[in-house]
């Protein structure tokens, strides 16, 4: 007696796997019921599905009652339910395209049946007549725009087991048996896949879109936390040289002022400990914000004395610019000032990238308590090339986050003749209600 080598069980689990697997996606339809194209920007193209599928079953039904019962000699009960269950499933088809199929499949198999019988099939498409053929190629857009991979295999298997059934059971040499079965699963099949093609390209730019727009929000959060921890950097330098003044004083007042109580100095002694504390927990903060091999300006923090370096450097870059800066602007806050001349170093520093060439004029003034920074550019004396287009996109992001800092207003925007125009408000004086 022969027994089974060890290896076929193995060999046929998986063949009967992987058809348990197409039969169970027959039965498990998508998880989504919302009409085809619901996403689709314009109404008319949501309508389109509803509308579509609407015509062929309003078009199909009476045409195939009365081929089938005219042409194909059906009775006229049978051809009438058979035209109901091959034509309207189609608009389910629109929301339930599997659940859809199931109806129109077994209505055609069964009106195959029906017709491999029936008086006027010699001669005529068998089993598949051409309402049928019309119909099943509309289900299979629908089919292919909404199911898996795996759905869509296993339907196109079932249509061409359907077909080679009616191959084994029709009478040889009969009329019916002319290669109709084959037509339909060829072109069942291509539909399928076209329509599986098109739905993943669109999934897939959907995807790269929602990709793209989360990227974009991630890169503005990047932007502001860089551009916040830049000029908490720069901050530094001027909280430490307040600190350092205040450590000074605070040690050198017993020399200083004679007679003072041994009370008083301990005051002063537990400032000036208090003050080198602070020091240095800024210095440490400083490192915190500082990035991974970057090193420590030394430079003193820019002011309003080098604006003109500015305007000088960028006339040498091609951009004819003047400088309107009173001599006598009064004192200006440390912040204030580095904030000024920042924004005017990243206004010029966008007039050179985004307008070569244009006329630019930079004004400050102080009247009223606040200072007025005005940076108006006009029109690009040629095209910017795309390089000079490529900014880093943190320019306005600084001046926004600087003005803020300080308790200001800033006001940018283009011109009507094609020029730009950076207009900052800053206090010369402490605010309250400055975060």
């Amino acid at each position: 007696m022969n027994r089974l080598s060890p290896a076929t069980p193995t060999a046929l689990a998986r063949p009967l796997a992987a058809l348990r697997l197409l039969a169970s996606a027959l039965f498990t339809p998508a998880h989504s019921t919302e009409p085809l194209l619901a996403h689709a920007p314009r109404r008319w193209q949501r309508v389109a599905p509803f509308a579509v599928t609407l015509l062929f079953a309003t078009a199909l039904l009476p045409v195939t009652a009365t081929v089938l019962s005219q042409d194909y000699r059906l009775g006229g009960g049978w051809a009438g339910a058979l035209a109901i269950s091959q034509a309207a499933p189609l608009v389910l088809a629109v929301t339930r395209p599997l659940q859809a199929w199931w109806i129109i499949f077994a209505s055609d198999v069964i009106g195959g049946i029906l017709l491999q019988s029936a008086d006027g099939t010699a001669g005529r498409p068998w089993p598949w007549t051409p309402m049928v053929i019309v119909g099943y190629l509309v289900l299979m857009i629908c089919l292919g725009l909404r199911e898996s991979r795996r759905t869509l295999l296993a339907v196109w298997l079932a249509t061409g087991f359907a077909g080679a059934f009616f191959a084994v059971i029709a009478e040889p040499g009969g009329d019916g048996d002319g290669g109709n079965h084959v037509l339909l699963t060829v072109l069942s099949g291509a539909f399928l896949l076209v329509t599986a093609a098109l739905r993943e390209r669109g999934d897939a730019q959907r995807r790269l879109a929602e990709q793209e727009t989360i990227s974009e929000g991630e890169r503005a959060r990047r932007t502001l936390l860089e551009e916040r921890t830049r000029i908490a950097r720069e901050l530094h330098d001027v909280v430490a040289h307040h600190m350092s003044m205040i450590t000074v004083q605070a040690d050198s007042a017993p020399f200083r002022i004679e007679g003072l109580p041994p009370s008083a100095q301990e005051e002063f002694a537990t400032i000036a400990t208090s003050a080198r504390e602070s020091l240095t927990e800024m210095r440490r903060l400083l490192a915190v914000l500082r990035s991974d091999g970057a090193d420590a300006e030394r430079a003193p923090q820019p002011g309003l004395d080098r604006v003109q370096q500015l305007v000088e450097a960028t006339v040498r870059a091609g951009v004819p610019a003047e400088l309107s800066l009173p001599a006598g602007l009064g004192p200006v806050p440390p912040a204030v000032d580095l904030s000024a001349y920042r924004i005017v170093q990243e206004a010029l520093a966008n007039v050179v990238r985004h307008a070569a060439g244009a006329r630019t004029r930079v004004s400050v003034l102080a009247q009223d308590g606040w200072l007025t920074v005005l940076i108006v550019n006009g029109p690009a004396a040629g095209r910017s090339s795309l390089w000079e287009s490529a900014g880093t996109g943190h320019g306005l992001v600084g001046m926004r986050e600087r003005v803020r800092l300080t308790g200001g207003t800033l006001d940018t925007g283009p011109l009507p003749d094609g020029g730009f125009r950076v207009a900052a408000r800053l206090p010369l004086t402490a605010r309250k209600d400055v975060p």
